[in-house]
């Protein structure tokens, strides 16, 4: 086992959502709650971020997910399991209106504030938009105590939806992949996307197509004879997002690194990360992660950690 490099626990400490109710996973309630709390358990802990809900899930998962939740034991003779953990945080993915997931997030909170009821706060949601005048009316409805990512299409000009982020405590969301090759978007358009949100200082996220951690040709599902695809790797996506906030590489450079399938190209040392000639303080990818690049939501946890033991950096 690996002790990874300063630099590379920095870039993914708390970087992965799990989703494990989405596609191609689709795992039922059940088994998804169990693999986010083993998840949880487990020596990649620090990995872990969120559990990414539907709002139309989310009474199906607090009712599976409390009797593993911290605070649970407070009223079965175990006190001393009451603090066991931090309080699961969760992400609601608006599925239905935007009024009735807001209504469902408060009931869940409301519900488990209480140590008895297992300790859980959804504290983000994630909402579609197909143009950027939906941004204001759901920015005035979502209470401050939940920060909203705004997933907005790749393809056109993404700026004018970035522009409308500028200034509001939200963030944008990027869809990066999906079940069918042409799920994924191109490499030119993802990296404006990160120059964008970089130019107007809004943070942002990313989903789906992410599992590995270089890019490359890989199975789209787990299911036999399915189809194959380019995959952007999830330190391409990181390591490049770090370089544009810390450093105002150009977007010629961003697209070698999203380009790049060459493990060997990443160096990780502990006072620094780098690609070719470029180069990157950990302190420095310390505030991207922490103020712009913040996390992508992946339906595995265990293929993204077993990936990063075959390159030898866990």
């Amino acid at each position: 086992m690996t002790t990874p490099a300063r630099s590379l626990s920095t870039l993914l400490h708390g970087i992965i959502d799990y989703a494990g109710l989405f596609p191609p996973a689709a795992l039922d309630m059940g088994r998804a709650v169990e693999s986010f709390n083993r998840a949880r358990m487990g020596e990649q802990a620090w990995m872990l971020g969120r559990f990414v809900c539907p709002a139309s899930k989310l009474r199906a998962f607090s009712q599976a997910g409390a009797p593993m939740m911290p605070g649970t034991f407070a009223t079965s003779g175990y006190r001393e399991m009451a603090d066991a953990g931090e309080p699961w945080r969760v992400s609601v993915l608006v599925d239905g209106s935007l009024d009735e997931a807001l209504d469902t997030i408060d009931q869940f909170n409301a519900h488990h504030e209480r140590e008895e009821n297992g300790l859980a706060r959804a504290d983000t949601l994630e909402m579609k938009v197909t143009s950027a005048g939906q941004i204001d009316p759901a920015v005035e409805k979502i209470p401050e105590d939940v920060f909203p990512f705004f997933e907005i299409p790749l393809g056109a000009d993404c700026r004018g939806f970035v522009a409308a982020l500028a200034g509001e405590p939200v963030g944008a969301k990027i869809r990066t992949g999906g079940l069918t090759p042409d799920a994924f978007p191109q490499l030119q358009h993802v990296a404006e996307f990160i120059h964008a949100c970089a130019v107007a200082d809004v943070r942002f996220k990313a989903t789906a197509g992410l599992h590995h951690p270089v890019r490359g040709t890989f199975n789209l599902t787990y299911e036999p004879n399915c189809a194959r695809g380019v995959m952007l790797g999830f330190l391409n996506l990181f390591l490049a997002a770090a370089m544009v906030r810390a450093e105002r590489v150009p977007i010629s450079r961003t697209m070698e690194i999203l380009e790049n399938q060459d493990a060997s190209k990443f160096k990780f040392a502990d006072e620094f990360v780098s690609f070719g000639g470029s180069i990157v303080e950990t302190a420095k990818v310390a505030r991207a992660r922490e103020s712009f690049a913040l996390s992508f939501g992946s339906c595995s946890f265990d293929e993204p950690v077993a990936d990063l033991r075959t390159l030898g950096l866990l």
